[in-house]
């Protein structure tokens, strides 16, 4: 869904969306890279869904089983909750809100949805960056909203989305901030390629990953 559309689902528009933009420079480094990496940072924050109601939850980890994650499943990573000066804004929640209708109208039998949010920053300070170091993959969720916040002289990062039982597949760039990726996460998996600096290392690529589950969070338990 190209930018434009997106805002105009959002009373804020897309200066609402923008305002959230700056808070990518505040991501701290994530800790938990077992490729030995250093190239990702980021915030997580849960919320839960219903209807017109967006309540922000305690602080959790978050957490995936191995068979979505072969790189990172299986482990409680406690990152840094996402700031309050972008969740309190008012175009976060209707953000939230306005995807959850989307999840509804396609899943009506599910009373509220169990959001985790993701910032994401990927950045080229190394040479390369990995968006997706796990390869392709799905989240163990019912819908994966992806945003692209901001692209900054980088090559790559392309978005590969394929069947989960078959042969076929789309391979495009998300390249305007804003743009909007909407996947059915039990019948399709996807991934994002590698990222590469244009010229001295430094750029990178910022995203805000929105996963919608029904019945509530994943858990070890």
């Amino acid at each position: 869904m190209a930018a434009r559309t997106l805002a105009s689902w959002l009373p804020q528009g897309l200066g609402g969306l923008q305002a959230l933009a700056p808070s990518w420079d505040e991501l701290p480094p994530d800790t938990y890279l077992r490729d030995g990496g250093r190239y990702r940072r980021r915030r997580h924050s849960c919320f839960v869904v219903e209807g017109p109601r967006v309540e922000a939850t305690p602080h959790r980890a978050h957490w995936q089983p191995l068979e979505y994650n072969a790189l990172h499943g299986g482990l409680e990573r406690w990152f840094e909750p996402m700031l309050p000066q972008v969740t309190e804004l008012p175009v976060w929640s209707a953000l939230l809100q306005r995807l959850g209708a989307v999840c509804s109208a396609a899943a009506p039998a599910v009373p509220r949805w169990y959001v985790e949010a993701h910032q994401f920053r990927i950045d080229t300070a190394d040479g390369i960056g990995r968006p997706t170091p796990e390869g392709a993959h799905r989240d163990g969720v019912d819908f994966v909203a992806v945003l692209l916040v901001a692209r900054e002289a980088i090559k790559g990062g392309e978005t590969r989305v394929f069947e989960a039982e078959g042969p076929h597949g789309l391979r495009f760039m998300m390249s305007e901030p804003w743009t909007l990726l909407l996947l059915d996460d039990a019948r399709v998996i996807h991934e994002a390629t590698p990222i590469q600096p244009l010229g001295e290392p430094g750029g990178h690529r910022d995203t805000l990953v929105l996963t919608f589950r029904a019945g509530g969070f994943q858990g070890p338990g």
